[in-house]
């Protein structure tokens, strides 16, 4: 087929969500992954012992190829709106432009000023003020995310507005910021984030005790990764929750495609499988719970959930994607609660570290987070389909003036690209978490604590001994 027949606006769609996927899986561990890191100097700061400094030593290496990684990708990602998205840019650059200058100036230049301190500092600077660069940089990445939310969630909840000849104008900017969905998306998002650095690290954690290597530090991150996973994958359930409920009252046909709900009414199922039928506007081999999915998104089991054919069909989303997408995410949710507490007893067993078969299960979650991720982000973006801003403009709308064969070109040479060098890049984070962290002659033990002062007379004992 020749390049000038290729549809331009399925091919930017394409080339941006290759981009913004690709880019995703840095922040999502790197996030986390300055928190954890600012954990690790203040419990050295706090304890002086030496199995934190190693492991900050070590999480740090793997901390600064992935945020340069997903500098790098993020900058490529940026572009794309003069590029592909020109005429969006065009009508939202009045509200989405300084938002994304927000994120520069606030969150990018505080990473910037304590990044070098971080990641060189270590034996130069006092160790107080170490550790302070170390939290600025873990602070930075969070108000980063803050304000990308900010304007992503403002496309899907736009608010604080007036539209004036196709050109979107700031009138209020506490309700352009603080839009409907942010709340619940921001807070989605980080737990995300830190979950998805969490399963890492004990997959790698898991992968040095199978092996015999680095035990000290091994138990210690374990220990560490299941107590938080235990916590925070309810606390993330529960978000997501919340955030379906917004998406109830604020994006109705997303939510029916989440569902595959086609008609409008109550006692509606919780489907666990289904296959959506977009021409026959129903499912096939339905497997469910009556009455389950209105209990759920509604709070009552006769609570009414509105379907796809109330909307248009060309105001409805691709069904079958987001249904699937979905859902394999929420699996991926409980599968991570089911790791954590099953871990989290094993801890209070005294058997995490000797249970081999979890300890696989731990290596095998490894991917876990970033699948989720992906997949959330396809949700939401799929399901706003076929709007980029929601209600508003729609994304065949926003699309650059430019032919078809100039995106396909770009695209193909993206792939290229980033399979070289990211493939080196990720070749070499792999050869670091082999290579792990520096022995530390330290008996093995799980404590976090601080040790006490021995009082004289242990002294004494242990002089003696």
């Amino acid at each position: 087929m020749p390049f000038e027949l290729f549809d331009p606006v399925i091919l930017s769609r394409i080339q941006f969500g290759f981009t913004v996927a690709f880019h995703i899986l840095f922040p999502s561990f790197t996030i986390g992954l300055g928190s954890f890191l600012a954990l690790l100097a203040g419990l050295w700061l706090w304890t002086n012992d030496d199995r934190y400094r190693t492991l900050y030593q070590f999480w740090v290496k793997i901390f600064a190829i992935s945020f340069g990684m997903g500098v790098v990708s993020g900058i490529v990602m940026s572009y794309q709106f003069g590029t592909n998205w020109s005429r969006f840019s065009d009508a939202t650059g009045n509200i989405l432009g300084p938002l994304l200058s927000y994120e520069v100036v606030t969150a990018f230049f505080l990473e910037a000023t304590f990044l070098g301190v971080m990641l060189f500092g270590q034996n130069k600077v006092p160790r107080w003020l170490h550790f302070f660069a170390t939290l600025m940089v873990a602070f930075g990445m969070l108000l980063s995310t803050f304000w990308i939310i900010s304007a992503n969630s403002w496309m899907q909840t736009p608010a604080g507005f007036e539209l004036r000849d196709g050109v979107f104008y700031p009138v209020d900017w506490w309700a352009i910021v603080f839009n409907p969905s942010f709340p619940y998306r921001l807070v989605h998002m980080v737990l995300a984030a830190y979950l998805t650095t969490c399963f890492v690290i004990l997959g790698i954690s898991a992968w040095y005790l199978l092996r015999n290597r680095f035990q000290p530090q091994a138990r210690l991150m374990m220990a560490m990764a299941v107590i938080f996973a235990a916590i925070v994958a309810p606390l993330q359930i529960v978000a997501g929750d919340l955030q379906g409920l917004n998406v109830r009252d604020h994006q109705p046909a997303k939510l029916a495609a989440m569902e595959g709900i086609w008609e409008t009414g109550g006692r509606q199922p919780l489907l666990f499988f289904a296959i959506p039928d977009e021409e026959e506007e129903t499912n096939h081999y339905e497997v469910g719970i009556p009455g389950l999915g209105s209990l759920i998104i509604t709070h009552a089991i006769e609570g009414e959930i509105q379907g796809l054919r109330d909307f248009p069909e060309d105001e409805r989303p691709p069904v079958a994607i987001v249904f699937w997408t979905f859902r394999i995410m929420v699996a991926i949710g409980f599968l991570m609660l089911f790791t954590g507490v099953a871990g989290l007893i094993l801890y209070l067993r005294g058997r995490l570290y000797t249970t081999r078969w979890y300890q696989r299960l731990c290596m095998a979650m490894i991917p876990s987070g970033f699948a989720a991720v992906i997949l959330g982000w396809m949700t939401a973006e799929v399901g706003r389909q076929p709007y980029v801003v929601y209600g508003l403009m729609r994304t065949s709308e926003g699309v650059s003036p430019v032919p078809g064969g100039s995106v396909f070109t770009s695209l193909a040479l993206f792939f290229l690209v980033y399979g070289v060098i990211f493939g080196a890049g990720t070749y070499y984070l792999i050869r670091l978490l082999k290579k792990g962290p520096e022995e530390v002659p330290i008996p093995e033990s799980i404590a976090t604590k601080p040790k006490r002062p021995l009082s004289a007379a242990e002294e004494e004992f242990g002089r003696a001994e």
